[in-house]
């Protein structure tokens, strides 16, 4: 689920940050640019690790701050497909679910891989919103967002960055797609007690 990756970025440092440590002043700047984005292919950066090496400290024409070449690895977040990974429920419409680790939230279940046979029910709690089930041995099992929900990672996307917003809904980045469907144990837990 978390990784570490070795990245080399060229990084200009302002003049203000030069009266603090340069280890200090260059990890609150890799901080900065990249702790809670995504980095295409890799995944979400939740921090960086550590600082392997810096080199340069050059001031080119015309700039009057120091760039340097560093060398250092980030903690990032990328489940690998077949992971299984609980998460809460964040919304739930007619498409499927849509889930949530707290510090991530494009997680999308789709219909089709929802367990069978799987219905959805209009929430009369939450307008717009509809509630799913799963039928077995003739009971309800309800998706209701109580539990945590049991999820294996299907795919990763990256989708390219729209040069249009059509879609109402924003744009992410990275995008997981799960599955409940599976020989047991997917679902919100309160199944499986």
């Amino acid at each position: 689920m978390f990784n570490l990756t070795k990245l080399e970025h060229t990084l200009r440092l302002e003049p203000h940050l030069l009266t603090l440590p340069l280890n200090e002043a260059i990890k609150g700047e890799l901080e900065r640019l990249f702790v809670d984005k995504i980095i295409a292919k890799l995944g979400l950066c939740v921090s960086v690790y550590d600082i392997e090496s810096i080199d340069g400290g050059f001031i080119f024409p015309n700039e009057g701050a120091p760039t340097y070449t560093v060398k250092f690895r980030l903690i990032i977040f990328r489940p690998f497909v077949g992971e299984i990974i609980s998460a809460r429920l964040k919304e739930s419409n007619a498409d499927g679910l849509r889930l949530s680790l707290g510090f991530f939230e494009d997680i999308y279940i789709p219909e089709l891989l929802m367990p069978e046979p799987s219905e959805a029910e209009p929430d009369s709690e939450n307008k717009g919103q509809v509630k799913w089930t799963w039928l077995f041995n003739d009971e309800k099992y309800l998706i209701d967002g109580v539990d945590e929900i049991r999820f294996r990672v299907q795919n990763i996307k990256f989708p390219e960055i729209p040069r249009e917003q059509k879609d109402p809904k924003p744009f992410a980045p990275m995008e997981i797609i799960g599955s409940l469907v599976s020989e047991g144990g997917l679902g919100p837990v309160s199944w499986w007690v």
